[in-house]
């Protein structure tokens, strides 16, 4: 879009760049300059157009941006413009993805590229690695509480090894995914050390206040992430004799983003991975960016603004690489994190579907889909150019953050049904079999969230330490009755690691005092891959899940209505045990898919008549595509077994 303010700034700009940028032939990074500088500098002005030297830091912005596209590797720069040319590449059913901690899974980095056989052998083709960058060894929080945002830990590898991995992949046409922890840096960061040794540059990075004036009105209105283990916001440094703005951990220092610098810096280090090969980046803790005094300090609008400039340079400089959202709030603000006020996604393209992951195991819990159906009704729609993560667990606790008004509706009291679901999920509920952990709790409201392996969840452990094979078997059932689900709800399903063979609960992290103190770690395994090898034996617990998820897979990425074009339509089948859903075919040559899930321990029988489209209903068989086998609908009623579920569709199309 042409406007004179922008425009007549970009001139400037350009004629102020460093030398080596002006030399530099690259027409295609001028266009998309052009094509998003009024966005940029509309979007960097609200944030931060006060500032005296705002058009100095724009053309520090536009040399971060150009340095990066300079140094992009041509191999980059050609799946740039194909993404372009096909831009709803990664809304295709072919995508599922695996979390994976790289020491966890194969030691190190090097160790994961010889694990892609086994990633393609499952289906899976995005590979997200959890943080590895530098941190501390004794207080890293799971990789997340970074001293070196450019340059991967020892434990794990070196950034050759990263390129490397990111090349074996590429050949392979699958994607890698790495996380950038943009909200907050560790207290052994080179800019926390300064910072510490008076420098005021590095002071500016981080909110620091010589006494508790300013942070106790921001504690006024923020609450508590960890209450058990980090409780208040702000941590006092006995070498600078102030309070420093800790939100997540004493030793995690919140970056300030009110200070331009930080900004650049974050962008420079997004696109310093984009370069090493990440196709996708997630940005981590995207909700907490913005601090304002008298507000809970998440979701403020300007974090919005963060995220929609950081697009848009990306869009610059790398326009081939996504953006996921980790921003675990309530339905309606997670949304946002897609972009408003537009048709397509302008801040992260992916985000993570938490609801649908705690409404799944609320369904586990009360073996009816009340609460489930209700809050997908409530689910607020996605952009065009824009996707769901779907899954099951992931390396972070389960919370349990349904809308109030949905438990109600759903025939709930929302503080009683949430003690319930706590209790059920970590085995204190009369006859529960499932082996989870509090974790988080909140003396002070009774509040918890849930750790604890898929597996242990469902009552495998339990099942297994009883050698009940009928148990067994319906765990089983529940694991791939959730796999069923996210893979057919919309969205791209992502994995973790382990739960594809079955892992239970892995507490040898009590052992290390580094670990002990946090009970997230019975859920992040060391994998036994002798227990892996497992899986090639016919009847073991491996082999039954493995081969399971891996047909699901394969089936899913035959099927063009499982592509995400905003095709799923909720169904009320009459039955509170069952979640259906309609899959909308996406070409008028393929068949719609009608997806059917009985979370309940008894087999349920659903009236169907009337309730399909045209084609559908007209049939008396229906193929599942999950089976490969033909089902039989009797005076239009269909019987789903215990935990069992139903991709159907139209056996004469497909």
């Amino acid at each position: 879009m042409y406007e004179q303010v922008s425009h007549a700034a970009l001139n400037r700009i350009l004629e102020r760049l460093k030398p080596e940028i002006r030399k530099s032939d690259m027409p295609h990074f001028y266009t998309r300059l052009g094509a998003n500088f009024y966005a940029i500098h509309s979007l960097f002005f609200q944030l931060y157009g006060q500032r005296a030297d705002f058009e100095e830091q724009l053309v520090r912005l536009v040399e971060v941006m150009a340095a990066h596209y300079i140094n992009r590797d041509a191999s980059l720069k050609q799946l740039d413009s194909d993404r372009e040319n096909d831009h709803n590449w990664f809304l295709h059913q072919r995508w599922v993805g695996m979390a994976i901690y790289a020491d966890g899974f194969a030691g190190t980095i090097e160790g994961v590229s010889k694990k892609i056989d086994y990633l393609q052998e499952l289906g899976v083709n995005m590979l997200h690695i959890m943080p590895m960058l530098k941190c501390p060894a004794a207080a890293s929080d799971g990789g997340y509480a970074v001293s070196d945002f450019r340059d991967v830990d020892e434990r794990f590898g070196t950034l050759k090894d990263i390129r490397v991995l990111a090349r074996k992949l590429r050949r392979r046409s699958m994607l890698l995914t790495l996380d950038v922890v943009v909200n907050h840096s560790s207290n052994e960061h080179a800019w926390a050390k300064r910072a510490r040794a008076g420098d005021k540059t590095y002071q500016d990075y981080y909110f620091i206040y010589p006494d508790r004036r300013i942070p106790d009105q921001y504690e006024a209105s923020m609450p508590e992430i960890f209450p058990e283990t980090a409780p208040d916001n702000f941590t006092f440094d006995d070498q600078m004799q102030s309070w420093v703005m800790t939100v997540f951990n004493t030793y995690q220092w919140d970056l300030n983003y009110q200070n331009p610098a930080v900004f650049i810096e974050m962008l420079d280090v997004i696109l310093f991975w984009a370069n090493q090969g990440a196709d996708i980046v997630r940005l981590d803790a995207v909700a907490f960016l913005w601090k304002q005094i008298g507000t809970n300090c998440q979701n403020l609008p300007e974090a919005h603004l963060i995220l929609q400039v950081m697009k848009d340079c990306c869009q610059v400089t790398a326009p081939g690489v996504l953006f996921i959202a980790e921003a675990i709030v309530a339905p309606m603000e997670i949304a946002k994190y897609f972009g408003e006020d537009a048709i397509i996604a302008k801040e992260c393209e992916i985000a993570y579907n938490a609801t649908l992951m705690a409404l799944l195991w609320d369904a586990v819990a009360t073996k009816n889909a009340r609460l489930l159906n209700q809050g997908v009704a409530s689910l607020p729609s996605k952009l065009e150019r824009a996707t769901w993560l779907n899954y099951i667990r992931c390396h972070d606790d389960i919370g349990l953050g349904f809308d109030d008004q949905d438990i109600r509706q759903a025939g709930y009291e929302p503080a009683a049904h949430r003690r319930f679901l706590l209790d059920w999920l970590t085995g204190q509920y009369a006859d529960s079999p499932s082996r989870g952990q509090p974790f988080g709790r909140n003396l002070k409201t009774g509040d918890a969230r849930i750790s604890g392996a898929l597996a242990s969840l469902v009552g495998l452990e339990t099942a297994i330490a009883n050698q009940d094979e009928a148990h067994i078997s319906l765990c089983i059932d529940t694991i791939l009755l959730l796999h069923g689900v996210i893979m057919a709800f919309g969205g791209m399903p992502l994995l973790y690691y382990g739960d594809e063979i079955g892992t239970l609960n892995d507490c040898s992290y009590q052992a290390d005092q580094a670990k002990s103190y946090d009970n997230r770690w019975m859920h992040r395994p060391r994998i036994d891959w002798a227990q892996v090898q497992r899986r090639k034996k016919t009847g073991t617990v491996q082999q039954r899940i493995f081969s399971g998820v891996q047909r699901l897979i394969g089936i899913r990425a035959r099927t063009p209505a499982f592509a995400d074009f905003n095709n799923r339509e909720l169904l009320n089948v009459g039955n509170a045990h069952v979640l259906a859903f309609l899959r909308g075919a996406t070409e008028a040559e393929h068949s719609p898919v009608l997806a059917l899930f009985n979370f309940d321990h008894a087999p349920q029988t659903i009236a169907l008549q009337h309730s399909l489209p045209g084609e559908l209903n007209a049939q008396e068989t229906l193929l599942d595509l999950a089976s490969g086998y033909n089902v039989e609908l009797i005076d239009g009623q269909l019987q789903i077994p215990p935990c069992g579920f139903y991709w159907l569709t139209d056996p004469n199309r497909h």
